[in-house]
Parts: structure tokens; sequence; C-alpha cells
């Protein structure tokens, strides 16, 4: 079987306005994300509502974890600027509508409402991430993951931290219409997308075909085993990850340390991450920069599993989320690049979605089997094994891959081993 290749686009934009434009995109949708994991359960707890009642805002990431079931329909369906544009006016305009909703009396039209953002944001990443794997080559998508990650990431800033400090100032009307102009001002550069569909032949396609698509995609020939080296990778970093908060408040700091370990210095060096891995996975080839990330992505757990044992204070805690965030955000964008570099540019939104997807259900999985071994063993158990499993998960994907394990799209890039 021959090696599958990307179609040619007939009109390409230049890089400047591609970095632009994801740069846009992928912050729009880190700016409903942050209002909902870090502004909103603050509203929330205000409003005097319990632990357990704010735990229930968790179901508006619903719609993420099943985006791959509508990639096929942005693939097959319309121009990625039909699909843009509206999505991000509805966005803007919830926001707006938002701001003559009091709080006071109820929160019950918020969640209505951002569930449906979460859901057009969840469309937005699909079509976001077809543009990507469309526009952007090998190198580039190295870039262009440390956009998406550094991007996001600033967007989660604005979305969570600013807005929230909006609200303590000025009220929830403004927040809202703060929230409602930072959306339309990251989608400015769709104005200026001119992108057609990615395969002539879409008209003939049945919305049967449409409705299981993701299958079909699911079934060729390499994806589950690229799926399975996916998870591989990820499955240790992401079980490890998943304690730190709790090991840091059971080893004694306070709330407000941890805010500052976290919060502050883990999300700048998470950023500095994906801007430094971003680059190395443009000068690199893929296979390097994926072990040598993997590889100290693992060591910075293990600076964990020395400070439960009381190693090296509170110091060694600080190293250990530095190298957590710094480390771990050069892993995730060689990762996702990689992943890109798997998706075939006719199926981009689905197969992207697919990977997208996966890594969320193993991170969900990780972090109950981390704390199933940490309630068991403990957290020097937890970070050893963690350590462990990452260093396996990282070597698995090398040698798979090595072997010819995944799409056929990944021979050339991964038989890449200097840069040209």
């Amino acid at each position: 079987m021959s090696t599958p290749t990307r179609r040619a686009l007939t009109l390409t934009p230049k890089p400047a306005y591609t970095l632009a434009l994801l740069t846009g995109l992928y912050a729009a949708q880190g700016i409903p994300f942050g209002f909902f994991s870090q502004a909103l359960p603050v509203l929330l707890r205000e409003a005097g509502m319990s632990l357990k009642a704010i735990s229930l805002s968790s179901l508006l990431f619903l719609p993420w974890a099943l985006k791959f079931l509508w990639g096929p329909f942005v693939d097959q369906v319309g121009k990625p600027r039909s699909w843009l544009l509206p999505l991000q006016l509805c966005t803007a305009g919830g926001a707006a509508a938002l701001s003559l909703v009091d709080l006071s009396q109820g929160f019950a039209m918020l969640f209505a409402a951002l569930f449906v953002f979460s859901l057009f944001a969840s469309v937005q990443d699909v079509v976001t991430d077809s543009i990507a794997v469309r526009l952007l080559d090998s190198r580039q998508r190295g870039l262009g993951n440390g956009i998406q990650v550094g991007a996001y990431r600033i967007g989660m800033v604005f979305g969570g931290g600013l807005l929230l400090y909006v609200y303590a100032r000025l009220g929830s009307a403004t927040m809202f219409l703060s929230m409602s102009m930072l959306l339309l001002l990251s989608s400015m550069p769709v104005l200026w997308l001119r992108l057609g569909k990615a395969d002539a032949a879409a008209a003939r396609t049945s919305a049967r075909e449409l409705a299981g698509g993701w299958w079909l995609r699911l079934r060729e020939p390499g994806v589950i085993g690229f799926v399975a080296l996916i998870a591989a990778y990820k499955f240790g970093d992401t079980m490890g990850a998943s304690l730190v908060g709790p090991f840091m408040r059971d080893y004694g700091l306070s709330k407000e340390a941890i805010a500052i370990i976290k919060g502050s210095v883990g999300s700048s060096c998470g950023l500095a991450g994906a801007a430094l891995g971003g680059w190395l996975a443009f000068r690199l080839p893929r296979r390097t920069v994926l072990l040598a990330f993997g590889i100290a992505q693992t060591a910075s757990l293990a600076l964990y599993a020395a400070a439960a044992q009381r190693i090296g204070g509170e110091p060694m805690i600080w190293a250990a989320c530095i190298a957590e965030h710094l480390l771990g955000g050069m892993a995730t964008v060689a990762l996702f690049a990689l992943m890109m570099d798997a998706s075939d540019a006719r199926h981009a939104g689905t197969d992207y979605s697919l990977y997208a997807c996966a890594i969320v259900c193993v991170q969900g999985v990780a972090g109950f089997v981390g704390a199933a071994i940490g309630d068991a063993g403990g957290y020097t158990l937890v970070f050893i094994v963690s350590t462990v499993a990452s260093a396996l998960g990282c070597a698995a994907l090398v040698v798979g891959l090595d072997r010819g394990v995944g799409p056929g799209l990944l021979r050339d890039v991964w038989a890449v081993r200097s840069s040209t």
C-alpha cells in the first residue's frame, strides 16, 4: 500500500497570516475555558452554592469530550470561514446578552448559555485544528502547536483572571461585555480567511456517512495503534500531575503559596515551555524532540518523588513545579505536532479530534488510577509509578513509530533524523 499524500491547496494564505489566525482562534477557545474553570467556581461559591453543586460545572466540558462526533460534518460540509464567523459572532453576541442577566436571580440561564458556549467552542476547535493541519507543513506544525498551547493559555488568563477581576471591580454586566469584546477581537483574522473545502467530493457524502465518519476514520490502518501510543506517552505524566495540588496542600503549603507556585509561576513556565517547544520542534526532527522532551518530562516527575520524601524541602517543590510546566509544555507541543502529522488533510478535523479526545479520556483514567495508588500507598509511591509509566510511555511511542506503527502519513516525517 502506498503512503497517503496530502491534498494540495489551491489558495494558501501567507505563513504570517496563518499564525495570526491560529493565535486568535486558539485564544478565543481559552477565554470561555478560563471562565468555566477559574472565574465561574468563584461566582458560584460567592452565591452560596455547595461544593457538590459547583462540581456540576464540569458538565460544561462535555462537548469537548464528544467533539469527534461533529468532526466529519466540519470536514465535509461548508468552508472553514462559513463555520467560524457564525460561531464566533454567536458566542460574542451571547456573552453580550448575558450582561442583561441578573445573576442574583439564579444561575440556570447562565449555565444553559455557557453550555451552548462550550458546544460552539468545541466545534470551533475542530475547525481550527483542521485549518492548522491543512495550512502548516511538517516543520511549521511545531510553531503552530506552540501557538496553540500558548494562545490557549493566554485566553485562559483573560477568561479566568482578567474577567474575574473585572467582575470584582465593575460587576457581572461589564464582565460579560468584556468577554464579548475579547471574543470579537480574537475573531478579526477570520474576516480575511479564504480557504475552500478539503475535498471536492464532499457534496456526495450521505448523512449516514457523516454521522459515522469518526468510526470509519478510527478503523483506518494504523489509527488505533497510534491512539494507543499517544495515550501511553501522556498517561504517566498526567497521573503524577493530577495529584500535585493535593500533594502541595498535604505537604503543608498555604493556599496562597500554592496559588503562586501553580498559578503564576506554573502558568508562566507553561507558556515558556510552549514557546520553546514550538521553536525546537520547528528546528529539530520530530523523533528527536519527542524522545528528548519525553525524557525531560519524566525527570520532572522524579523531582516530585524526591519532594514527597521530604528531600530538598519546599525549594524542591518549586523546582519540580517549574520543571513540570516547562518540560511538560514542551512535550505537549511536540505530541500535538505529531498528531497533526498523522491527520489526513481531507479528514483533518475528524482525525485530530479523535486523537485529542483520546488524550482527554486517558487523562481521566490516569487521574483515577493515580488517586487510587495515592490512597493505597501515599504520594511517594504514586510519583514513582508515574515516573516509570512516563518513561515506558515515551519508549513505547518511539519504538512503536520506529517499527511502523501508526498511519502511513507518519512514515516520511518520522524517517527524518536530521534537520534540513
